[in-house]
């Protein structure tokens, strides 16, 4: 990893250079999260190059030959401070409260559309000016943008956070007593940092839900929609941030089926002192159109007792492993990066969180847990992975010092670094998300041993699948895994190890044997353990569990015609045709689409309008460069028919739903994709987050009718004062034409 890193054996000289280097470059980065200077600015100063590295100036750039001769190159490592791996319990995550809707349970009450009461604005949010009002609600106002199927689907749980600068945790409730929390207690105080010997973060440095760690974990079910109010409390001053990250936000609920207003739109952002209401009606896809009348119990939700909820729609459709997190146009990486995310488990009467049977007979009896009817955390593990970095004090560190994508030098897991996880001799869910910026994972266990994959991003796979290696997990990829203990004799230890190793932010160097990964030779300093599993509880009730032949089929596609198909090509050298200081930005990277010039995103173009009610083949490819890109469509799941033009090619644990599409390096894939139920603007973009901030991102809209003829949606434009539209900067003339018949499977 020697182009990131310095190597432990640089000299002093030569660190005591690359600092002072990495300083200058902090303070650019800090004029760019300021709005002080732009990326435009920085080429024509020649601070930037045309590729979007930072120019080879010495003394400015770490990656520049040193005066002193050396030929060592890169940033330093993050210190330590004397802490060794694997000497602090993981966190499991932190439960939201959830808290029955009534007409008081939030105040003011949601409303359908926006609530435009005003209210008073803090001169800092808006250049010093006095007497400014604007809306308390963020979310863009009238019809367009009220909540969709609002009154059939009216909320029945309000979860309410804030979003804040770092703070001790008093309230901290991991949903499981301390036997499953390796020893932790519900309401443990849980300081801002990643090991208890290692600083505290600053309010400025580190941004969470509710302000603390370890990250957050919703639970909702099939059957209760649910009324998230999202407050944003963070500092008024957009000078505020630590030297990056940006204090407007938007939440993207990964990947929910819902309307648009609800998605985390990256031009729906919001403000300080305003709250966003996220409706989140957790609906089967299909559901007005498919088992109307609710008689399948496939299709259900559990209920507090052993029976299910009956719900309409598609049950092959049913989703398990989602997360939540910003979507902030042009700094989702940075924002994410400084803890805006947070996982969503939702529960169905397939996968109850239970391992005992229903009346039904329809839960899978997955690794769960017994005490409750459904939604137990004993042995359903959350995991948050995500590498990081931080500066010579230990405040979390973010350098954008070139477009390819950061990487940090030190792992964690659900912010905790190394640390360890005490286990019964049974078996585990883990559900599994790279929380990265730019760093994909392969995962092993350090004794080779075999585990299952149950599951793809967020949804179950149609069967298990027998591993003793992950495939490389790409960012925002979720991997739910079953890790059998009871082969472990008591007081053995085993450890998660990543095989993936990497020199810069492009995409993975290449996949290490087990043993040379576990050798510690490697450059990349996140190659190796990172996690510690000790098998040290003793079996507290028999283990119920099972891991069923069939998980959830997919759905049966062979009786819906195809009406259209599309192809999205994605790489560098891209162009920008708009130049909206609000909804533009020009970036190196950029998609095509059709056949077009590849364009910088611009979230006023819309690059696809399909029509509601119809399913499309789309093909997306990767121009090449030797990169990488995991990309991300909102809002549908959609399968993986082809990699590379074949069938042939889709590996087992990719032959479920999906809602990220790897391509790997001169890749394709070729997917089938259904839009139904609801309406509005969505986005598709590349999950290396430095790509997709840096302009690898598009909108696409779905007409809020369903017919032939486009209704072009207005662009929200966001200001503290309220939200204006503008007509779309762009339509594509791709986006409109009816297409012909397709054929597909």
């Amino acid at each position: 990893m020697s182009q990131l890193y310095l190597n432990e054996k640089a000299s002093r000289a030569r660190l005591k250079e690359a600092t002072a280097a990495r300083e200058d470059r902090r303070d650019i980065v800090k004029a760019l999260s300021w709005g002080q200077v732009s990326r435009r600015e920085l080429l024509k100063l020649g601070l930037f190059t045309g590729a979007g590295l930072l120019a080879p100036i010495r003394g400015l750039n770490p990656f520049v030959p040193s005066a002193y001769g050396s030929d060592d190159l890169g940033i330093p490592s993050s210190p330590l401070f004397g802490v060794q791996p694997f000497t602090q319990p993981m966190l499991r995550f932190d439960l939201l409260p959830r808290a029955p809707m009534s007409p008081t349970t939030l105040n003011p009450a949601p409303t359908k559309e926006a609530n435009t009461a005003p209210q008073l604005l803090d001169p800092d949010l808006v250049g010093g000016a006095h007497n400014q009002y604007g809306p308390i609600e963020g979310r863009p106002p009238g019809p367009d943008w009220a909540h969709q199927d609002f009154e059939r689907l009216s909320p029945r749980i309000a979860v309410e956070v804030g979003q804040e600068g770092a703070r001790i945790n008093a309230t901290y409730d991991p949903g499981c007593d301390a036997a499953h929390n390796s020893g932790v207690s519900a309401g443990t105080p849980c300081p801002p940092c990643f090991h208890p010997q290692m600083p505290v973060q600053n309010t400025t440095r580190l941004w969470t839900f509710n302000g603390s760690i370890p990250p957050k974990l919703m639970l909702g079910r099939y059957g209760e929609p649910i009324l998230f109010r999202h407050h944003n409390r963070l500092p008024f001053k957009l000078t505020s941030n630590g030297g990056f990250g940006r204090h407007t936000l938007s939440t993207h609920e990964h990947n929910g089926h819902h309307g648009a207003e609800n998605d985390g739109f990256t031009g729906a952002f919001f403000f300080p002192g305003q709250f966003y209401d996220y409706h989140y009606p957790i609906v089967l896809a299909g559901y007005t159109s498919l088992n109307t009348s609710a008689a399948d119990p496939f299709a259900s939700g559990p209920d507090d007792d052993d029976d299910v909820i009956n719900v309409p729609g598609d049950w092959h459709e049913t989703m398990s492993t989602h997360w939540f997190h910003d979507h902030m146009f042009s700094f989702t990486s940075q924002n994410v990066y400084k803890g805006i995310a947070g996982m969503l488990n939702i529960y169905s009467g397939l996968d109850r969180g239970c391992e005992l049977p229903d009346r039904q007979g329809v839960n899978l009896r997955l690794p769960s847990g017994t005490g409750k009817p459904w939604g137990n955390l004993d042995y359903d593990v959350n995991l948050m992975i995500a590498d990081k970095a931080w500066d010579r004090d230990g405040q979390l560190d973010f350098d954008l010092f070139n477009f390819d994508g950061f990487l940090g030098d030190v792992m964690t897991v659900n912010l905790c670094y190394k640390p360890f996880f005490e286990v019964e001799p049974r078996k585990y869910r883990f559900r599994i998300l790279n929380g990265s910026v730019a760093r994909f994972l392969k995962l092993a266990l350090s004794d080779g041993s075999s585990f299952f994959q149950i599951g793809n991003d967020g949804n179950l796979l149609p069967s298990p699948v027998a591993l003793t290696q992950t495939d490389e997990m790409g960012i925002a990829e979720r991997y739910d895994i079953v890790i059998d203990f009871s082969k472990y004799a008591s007081g053995s230890k085993v450890w998660l190890v990543n095989l993936c190793e990497h020199e810069d932010g492009k995409g993975p160097k290449g996949d290490l044997s087990l043993s040379a990964a576990l050798s510690g030779r490697s450059e990349d300093p996140c190659v190796g353990r990172f996690l510690e599993f000790r098998v040290n509880r003793p079996l507290s009730a028999p283990d119920l569990s099972v891991v069923p032949a069939v998980l959830i089929p997919n759905p049966d596609l062979t009786a819906i015609p195809v009406v259209r198909e599309r192809r999205f090509v994605f790489g560098d050298g891209a162009r920008n045709t708009t130049f909206d200081p609000v909804t533009a930005f020009s970036g190196p990277w950029g998609i095509a689409t059709d056949g077009g010039q590849k364009l910088s995103a611009d979230f006023g173009r819309i690059s696809a309008a399909p029509r509601r009610g119809t399913r499309e083949i789309w093909t997306l490819v990767n121009d090449g460069g030797g990169w990488d890109h995991p990309v991300h469509i909102h809002f549908e799941e959609g399968i993986v028919l082809a990699r590379n033009g074949s069938a042939a090619n889709v590996p087992p644990w990719e032959r479920g739903r999906k809602d990220v599409y790897r391509l790997r390096p001169d890749g394709s894939v070729t997917i089938s994709i259904q839009f139904r139920d609801f309406s509005g603007t969505y986005m598709e973009h590349c999950h290396n987050t430095t790509h997709e901030d840096n302009a690898m991102l598009l909108r696409w809209d779905i007409d809020q009718d369903g017919t032939a003829t486009l209704t072009r949606l207005r662009t929200p434009l966001p200001t503290p004062q309220g939200v204006t539209f503008v007509d779309p900067d762009d339509v594509l003339p791709t986006a409109e034409k009816p297409g012909g018949s397709g054929s597909g499977s």
